[in-house]
Order: structure tokens, then sequence, then C-alpha cells
């Protein structure tokens, strides 16, 4: 199934792969199949809420999606010698927040959001925390995924539709992430597309201004032709390059 969880056997080098809100491990299988090509153990997790059934999202909190990743690190850590992490959107956000929970060979931000643009971002912020809030339950995800590639937009197993309360935790979750970002001292890569619907391309930037990384061990690349999801988007070879090449200066013997 597309949606499912995976693991791909290889040494005792780890990869962890998070996926972003309302996806699944699809999101991230190409990615983490071109990553156990360099002989490396990869494991894709699925959210709390994710992957099963829509309503299983609706009252899940950011805590509970930090506290699953931070599990899955440690328990492929106790396989492992090293272990880096590669998350896309809320993926991003949760790799960069466990960076300040535990030490990650290197981490690979893709496409995280630290806030929400125009239209959207307004609509989300008035049913969350204004007037609206408590009024309305779900919200249609018109268009489908934010993906150029048309392959990818159609096999796409994510959900179809937002639960608002669960989105109000993604955005609460932007500012703690926002916030700790001064603690992040892992080899950091941030990559993001300019023509990302979801997550302002600003996002990159900012990331990569605010966290205490050592400028060496930080690179960001900005990606022209995909859409939000870049790991699976026109343009996923590149970023399986961009990884794979970042990771194997920090995940060696």
């Amino acid at each position: 199934m597309r949606a499912e969880a995976f693991e791909l056997a290889g040494d005792r080098h780890g990869v962890l792969c998070i996926h972003g809100f309302t996806g699944t491990p699809y999101e991230l299988r190409y990615l983490g199949e071109q990553l156990a090509g360099h002989g490396w153990t990869v494991r894709g997790i699925a959210l709390p809420g994710h992957a099963t059934e829509l309503s299983d999202l609706v009252d899940r909190r950011w805590e509970e999606w930090a506290d699953a990743v931070t599990a899955a690190y440690d328990d492929l850590a106790a396989r492992c010698t090293q272990v880096a992490v590669v998350g896309q959107s809320l993926g991003g956000l949760l790799a960069l927040h466990l960076a300040t929970r535990r030490t990650p060979a290197a981490i690979a931000s893709l496409a995280a959001p630290l806030w929400l643009d125009g239209l959207a971002g307004a609509v989300a912020r008035a049913l969350t925390r204004g007037r609206l809030a408590g009024r309305v339950k779900f919200l249609p995800k018109l268009g489908g995924s934010d993906v150029r590639n048309p392959d990818a937009k159609r096999d796409n197993p994510s959900y179809r539709k937002l639960p608002v309360r669960a989105l109000g935790q993604l955005l609460a979750y932007m500012d703690v992430v926002d916030a700790a970002l001064p603690e992040v001292r892992a080899p950091l890569l941030v990559l993001h597309a300019t023509q990302d619907h979801t997550a302002p391309m600003a996002s990159a930037l900012r990331i990569a201004r605010r966290v205490a990384t050592a400028p060496a061990e930080l690179r960001v690349r900005i990606l022209p032709e995909s859409y939000h999801l870049i790991a699976i988007d026109v343009e996923r070879e590149l970023v399986a390059a961009e990884v794979g090449g970042f990771f194997d200066r920090y995940l060696r013997s």
C-alpha cells in the first residue's frame, strides 16, 4: 500500500523520513529508496492521525507528532551508529525540532513552513484563532495536493480535506519551531521551491538565518520547477541527489 510506513534494510547508518500534514509515508518513499541505495537503513514513519482515516487526525496535538518522531529516532539510533533525518513540510518542522532534543548526524528540511501566506493563511488563522474558531470542522484541499507532477498528484494517497482543529495545531507548532531554531546546531540542508503554493519560500531563508548551524555545514538550495511536495515532484531526482550527497558527508564510520 502506498500510504504505509516503510523500512529499507541497510548498514548501521540510519535515515529517518518524515512526511507532511495530512500526508503519508508515500511522500518520502521515492527519496527513501534512493537513500537506501547508499547502503543506509531507511525508515519512513506515519505520524499519529495520518495514513488511516481523516477522523483520526481531528483531535491530534503537535506534541503527539513530535513525540512520535523522537520515539522513531530513538528506535533507529538504538540500532545504528549514526542517524540523519529528512522531513517534508510538517516533517521538516519535526526534523528541525528533533535537532533540539537529540543529536542527529545531519538533517534535511524540505519545504518546511514557518507561516502560511496569502488567502490560505488568512483563512487558516480566522478558522483556528479568530471569531470563526470552532465553526468549521473541515476545509477541502482545493486542487488537491500541491504537486506539479500529474502522476504523483494522482497517486498521492493523502487526505482530501484539512481538519481545522488539527490545522490549528500545525499553526501553533510553526511558532514553536521558529522559536527553537537558534537551538539547532546539526548540519542542515534546506530545500524549497520558488513555485511552492503552500509554504512561503521566505521560510527557507528564515530557517537558514536563525539556526546555529556552522556556516560550513549549512546548505540552502531553491528549486525552480517544483511545487510544494518536492520529494515527489518534477525535481525529485535532484532532491534525492542533494539529500544523498549532503548526508553522505556525515553518515560515515
